[in-house]
C-alpha cells in the first residue's frame, strides 16, 4: 500500500478519535449543563474558543488531503511535524480529570495513531520500490 495511503488513513482514523472522544463525551453528567451555561472544560464559550477548537479539527481533516497531495519530501516533513504538534494538544484533552479512563483510553488511541503517523512518515522509502509503480514516490534523502 503506498505510503500516501497510509497516511490518509491514519489521519482519517485519528481525525474519527478526536471528534468521537468529545461528541460521545456529550453523555457525561453534567457536560450538556456546562455547554448550556457558555463553558466548556475552563474556557468560556465565544468566538475564540470556536474558531481555536475549529482550528484544531480542521488541521488533521486537511492532512487527509494533504497526505495524498503533497510531493514526497514535503509530505514526509508535513507530516512530522503537524503529528509531533498533535501529541502535546492530545494530552491536555485528558487534563479535565473526570471520566479519566474514558478521556484517557481516547488519549492513548490518538497517540498511537500519531505514532503511527509518525512511523510511516519516518520509514517512507528513499528510493521508489518498482519503477512500475506510479504511487510509490520515493522520499530523497536530507542534505
Amino acid at each position: 500500500m503506498p505510503v500516501k495511503a497510509k497516511l490518509a488513513a491514519a489521519w482519517t482514523s485519528f481525525v474519527l478519535l478526536y471528534a468521537y472522544v468529545d461528541i460521545l463525551g456529550f453523555y457525561t453528567p453534567g457536560t450538556i449543563e456546562e455547554i448550556l451555561d457558555g463553558r466548556v472544560f475552563e474556557f468560556d464559550l465565544s468566538q475564540t474558543f470556536s474558531i481555536s477548537a475549529l482550528t484544531l479539527v480542521s488541521v488533521p481533516i486537511f492532512m487527509i488531503v494533504l497526505s495524498m497531495a503533497l510531493p514526497a519530501r514535503i509530505n514526509r516533513i508535513t507530516n512530522l511535524v503537524v503529528a509531533a504538534l498533535y501529541v502535546p494538544a492530545t494530552v491536555f484533552n485528558v487534563a479535565g480529570g473526570f471520566y479519566l479512563y474514558y478521556y484517557g483510553f481516547g488519549v492513548v488511541l490518538e497517540l498511537v495513531v500519531l505514532a503511527l503517523i509518525v512511523r510511516y512518515a519516518v520509514t517512507w522509502p528513499r528510493s521508489a520500490e518498482s519503477p512500475t509503480s506510479p504511487d510509490r514516490q520515493a522520499v530523497p534523502a536530507f542534505r
